[in-house]
């Protein structure tokens, strides 16, 4: 038995420690997952004005910056009963299917892509023969599904991949530069010589690696939106009530006028052609020889239980807690599955509605978390009565700021650990992707919308390219990376979707973007509370706030992070990172890249779940988690 420890996981948003018992035949039998800083943002919102709440929370990350904010706003105008105008939902859907875009291309290609794909084997490949590759995959993965009527505002695409011997021989070339240099630089610190990187053959390596720098450039330009709608990026501006930019399609000095929309529509045709010309051919290609060689591990909690919110209000909605949100979703992913993992007939949906959100169904404990609770550690709490009281209690052995090993029977991480009706589940696009098949196979989806039926024939179409049924390839670490892709696709189109929307709107006549009713504090009650929903890039994203006298009384966020990497319950079991380690077979001991791999499928963003400063903007203090102490 080896006690394995990687610190910190490296390619992620955050800091994450992880430390796995493996036997001698490599099955991991135990695992933990460690958030080492730790997040007091909710402390700096106490006593701010709830109109504020989304310009500080949303700082809480520099990468998921305007998913923050807009499950911000979402809380305050729940809690205040405001509605927003059409417009304003149609630009927020716009920004949020923009930041899923980006943030999944960034994930796969410059986070996640150097878990399957090596440089160093990238210098075997035939230029000629990769070309050969490129065109085989466009014709054979680019799925071609169908979405609704829009109104063509692009000639032709303007970025293909490239697919000529000249190209990758180019290509090659600078790789093999930076690895005779000795320094690898943006490719270093990676075990190039696991035997995993053999499964691929040179080709997709070399086009892997072409593809990772064309998307260094090319990402940037996805998120224009962000910068038109939100006047720039990261942290664009929202505003509760509506969004903060006035329309006008004659002044030109407008935030949004005719131009401007031109470089939004740009921008979100170019994502598309990025998604079905790039992304999904080499996910696929890659996803294909994985699970034909019998990787189907990883999936650990997807098989027990999976939750998502669902999203994208196709108008205006009143109220959250209310379930008057539920009611409009152009994704209707709102709910829990169980037991996917032994099969369809097992599978169980319950759906997750205004009841949830207000009852105990959804609350976070800090039993093995280093915060403590007034009335006891082992009580969740509901989020609107959320506690944030910091209790460190050191490793298991080493110093407070060395650790050797930590206390998996005690506390050990800085991550509370969310339940649903006191159980734990997996978030993120993998659960939507599970919740609809499983809705549709159910029947409960007897009307899907457009995007749920592009859902289902995406499904349809990787299992026929990979031979076997989607209960078998979903709840793996291949089909969480791979929904990553699908869902970017879905959100592609869902950009492209409300654009339009956007533009006939303004069209008729209407350029309302905000709704001031109940801007000022005299119209508000003396105390409300409120949530606001988001099916971010990572997964459920919830945030909840209690207003009283005008001020924020007490604010919590649960992330998806939250979620995914938290500490186990006594009770409930292993959090949805703790068992897909436990669900990975390890090659080498001491070079455990499929430990690496499963944690990196699901996109962790630890600042998100973890933030380091208190309520006066105080550093509370630092944990090194280099080994080497740099």
């Amino acid at each position: 038995m080896a006690h394995v420890v990687v610190d910190p996981i490296t390619r992620i948003e955050g800091h994450l420690r992880v430390e796995v018992e493996v036997n001698e035949s490599g099955q991991v039998t135990d695992a933990v997952s460690s958030g080492t800083a730790w997040r007091g943002l909710e402390l700096i919102m106490k006593d701010r004005d709830p109109r504020d709440a989304w310009a500080y929370i949303q700082r809480i990350c520099g990468v998921c910056t305007t998913a923050h904010a807009l499950a911000s706003v979402r809380s305050v105008e729940d809690a205040l009963g405001i509605s927003i105008p059409k417009n304003a939902n149609y630009i927020r859907n716009i920004m949020a299917a923009t930041l899923t875009v980006q943030d999944h291309i960034i994930h796969f290609y410059h986070l996640h892509a150097l878990d399957w794909v090596s440089p160093v084997e990238a210098l075997n490949a035939d230029p000629a023969k990769t070309a050969e590759l490129q065109t085989s995959l466009l014709n054979a993965y680019r799925f071609q599904l169908k979405v609704p009527n829009e109104t063509p505002t692009e000639a032709y695409p303007h970025d293909f991949p490239g697919a000529t011997p000249q190209y990758f021989d180019a290509i090659k070339s600078k790789v093999q530069a930076i690895v005779q240099s000795g320094q690898l630089g943006i490719f270093a610190a990676q075990w190039w010589d696991h035997p995993d990187y053999k499964l691929l053959p040179p080709e997709v390596h070399l086009l892997a690696v072409a593809h990772y720098l064309e998307m260094l450039d090319k990402q940037r330009e996805i998120v224009t939106p962000h910068v038109i709608f939100g006047g720039k990026n990261p942290h664009p501006h929202y505003v509760v009530g509506g969004m903060p930019c006035a329309i006008s399609l004659n002044d030109g000095n407008a935030p949004v006028n005719t131009a401007r929309l031109a470089i939004v529509d740009r921008a979100i045709n170019m994502a598309r052609t990025l998604v079905n010309n790039y992304y999904i051919p080499d996910l696929v290609a890659i996803g294909n020889i994985y699970v034909r060689a019998g990787r189907t591990d990883g999936g650990g909690l997807a098989k027990q239980r999976v939750l998502a919110f669902g999203d994208y209000p196709l108008d205006g909605y009143k109220g959250t807690s209310s379930g008057d949100y539920f009611n409009n979703l152009l994704i209707r992913s709102n709910g829990v599955v169980e037991n996917f993992g032994q099969g369809i007939a097992a599978a169980q949906f319950y759906e997750l509605n205004a009841k949830d959100l207000t009852d105990d169904s959804v609350t976070e404990s800090v039993q093995h978390a280093w915060y403590e609770y007034p009335d006891g550690d082992d009580k969740g709490k509901h989020p609107w009565e959320g506690v944030t009281s910091p209790k460190y209690t050191g490793p298991k052995e080493g110093t407070p700021t060395m650790w050797q090993t930590l206390n998996e029977g005690g506390k050990y991480s800085w991550l509370k650990t969310p339940k649903w009706k006191g159980k734990l589940c997996e978030v993120g696009p993998l659960s939507n992707y599970i919740i609809i098949y499983t809705k549709a196979q159910k029947g409960l989806l007897p009307e899907p919308t457009w995007a749920e039926k592009m859902m289902l024939d995406q499904i349809a179409a990787v299992s026929g390219v990979l031979g076997v049924p989607p209960e078998t390839w979903l709840p793996t670490m291949v089909g969480r990376t791979a929904c990553r892709g699908l869902a970017a696709q879905v959100a592609a189109e869902i950009n492209k979707f409300f654009f339009d929307q956007l533009v006939a709107n303004i069209k008729s006549g209407d350029v309302t973007t905000m709704n001031n009713e109940k801007w000022y504090p005299e119209s508000w009650p003396r105390e409300c509370k409120g949530v606001g929903l988001y099916e971010a890039p990572r997964g459920a994203l919830s945030h909840w706030v209690h207003i009283k006298d005008e001020k924020v009384h007490n604010y919590q966020c649960i992330v998806p992070t939250t979620w995914n990497a938290c500490p186990r319950d006594d009770k409930a079991g292993h959090g949805a990172f703790e068992l897909a380690m436990m669900d990975t077979h390890v090659a080498v001991q001491d070079k455990p890249l499929e430990i690496a791999r499963v944690v990196r499928s699901f996109d962790p963003c630890m600042a998100c779940a973890t933030h380091m400063y208190n309520a006066k903007g105080e550093e509370i203090g630092i944990v090194s988690t280099d080994p080497y102490g740099r």
